[in-house]
């Protein structure tokens, strides 16, 4: 017997692009296009079978991410992708509506390299 939609957990994602230069560790810059990729999860789904709103999910993304758009990551006091994608988790998850939650926000180069930061439980 299947389990019901109520008992499974869902997890709905948007990606948007990001370019961003950095300092790397030798202390040469490295500009990089990313795909920011942000995941809410929630157990069920609500009264219209979603996790939650997309469209609110991509307008608070593209709030965070227009400053940032073609910077250094320095001015932002950000050291690198991890930095980057530690803050954007920390800003974006006291928007998303509970039950929901951010798990994730990944970082992921042209080359498909990828870094993630994710909430604790």
């Amino acid at each position: 017997m299947a389990p019901e939609k109520s008992d499974l957990y869902f997890q709905a994602a948007v990606e948007r692009p990001l370019s961003v230069v950095f300092r790397a560790a030798d202390g040469s810059w490295e500009g990089h296009d990313y795909r920011v990729e942000v995941v809410t999860e929630r157990k069920g789904l609500d009264a219209l079978d979603v996790v939650m709103d997309f469209r609110d999910l991509e307008a608070a993304l593209d709030r965070r991410r227009a400053p940032l758009r073609g910077r250094l990551l320095s001015e932002a006091g950000l050291g690198g992708p991890a930095d980057l994608a530690r803050r954007l988790l920390e800003e974006l998850a006291p928007g998303v509506p509970a039950p929901a939650r951010l798990v994730e926000v990944a970082l992921t180069d042209g080359r498909g390299c990828r870094i993630a930061a994710k909430s604790p439980r």
